[in-house]
């Protein structure tokens, strides 16, 4: 049985949602997949490596976050950890980092894996940390796109960092909103708006929200980001590698060679 059977879902939609409705369902969703999720991308993503995104960016090469020697005894956030192998990679290299997700049974899936991290269960758009408590922030495919007011979870993390602390996210590309979610011939061809913001929305029987996916434009994603006083260094759009011959979900060798799946945004926080 997958996620989809086990909460129900019948059908797919474009709608509105509040952001209470679009969190419950993402709660639900990632508690229901936590196991069939790492049963399928264990294996890539391991259990204390970190890996930006499905087309294998690993920090361990790109130093997104900055030169590895120089993360020791920084206080870093991961924002939707799911289960913190990131924040345990950190924790290897010598950082003080702090995972948190809206999902328990994401951050108890390894829980138990060396070495340990503090895991914590939250909402990013509600961050239950004092002000300018983290020198950097980090999400890998975490909480951007499963929240209705992403602009809020910017404003949050500018919030916990202290003046000149680094917040550096990886999420869907925005222009893959256009196309559909397929890695075969026909995800290579737009079929939808891509400044339709209306989330995508998978519900049950009653019209329950099970799973919910929001899209902001590359505009709106600037927007959020200068309003909540960051300073954009950097976008990043990993290409798809060679010798990369697995595919994960819509992303493919296929589309990965003509299309962008992935955008890294890099900030700074002024």
């Amino acid at each position: 049985m997958g996620t989809e059977s086990d909460l129900g879902t019948v059908g797919v939609a474009r709608r509105e949602l509040s952001a209470i409705e679009s969190s419950r369902a993402n709660r639900r969703w990632w508690d229901a997949d936590a196991a069939s999720y790492h049963a399928e991308h264990g294996a890539f993503l391991g259990t204390e490596d970190f890996v930006w995104c499905p087309e294998g960016l690993r920090e361990e090469d790109a130093q997104l976050l900055g030169p590895t020697a120089a993360l020791r005894e920084l206080d870093i956030l991961e924002v939707g950890a799911g289960s913190a192998m990131c924040s345990r990679w950190l924790a290897r290299h010598g950082a003080r980092p702090v995972a948190f997700d809206i999902s328990m049974a994401m951050l108890r899936h390894d829980e138990r894996a060396e070495p340990a991290v503090p895991l914590i269960q939250a909402d990013a758009q509600q961050l239950p940390f004092a002000d300018r408590s983290f020198d950097l922030a980090f999400t890998a495919y975490g909480a951007v796109p499963f929240v209705a007011d992403s602009a809020g979870v910017m404003a949050e993390v500018a919030r916990v960092l202290r003046p000149g602390g680094r917040w550096i996210f990886s999420t869907t590309h925005p222009l893959r909103w256009a196309f559909p979610d397929s890695p075969g011939e026909d995800g290579l061809t737009a079929t939808m708006s891509y400044f339709d913001r209306r989330p995508y929305v998978e519900f049950d029987a009653a019209g329950l929200p099970t799973y919910v996916e929001h899209h902001r434009t590359i505009g709106d994603r600037v927007r959020e980001l200068v309003q909540a006083g960051f300073r954009l260094v950097d976008v990043i759009e990993p290409e798809w590698p060679d010798e990369l011959t697995s595919q994960w979900g819509g992303w493919s060798p296929l589309r990965g060679k003509l299309l962008p799946g992935t955008a890294v945004f890099s900030c700074v926080l002024d």
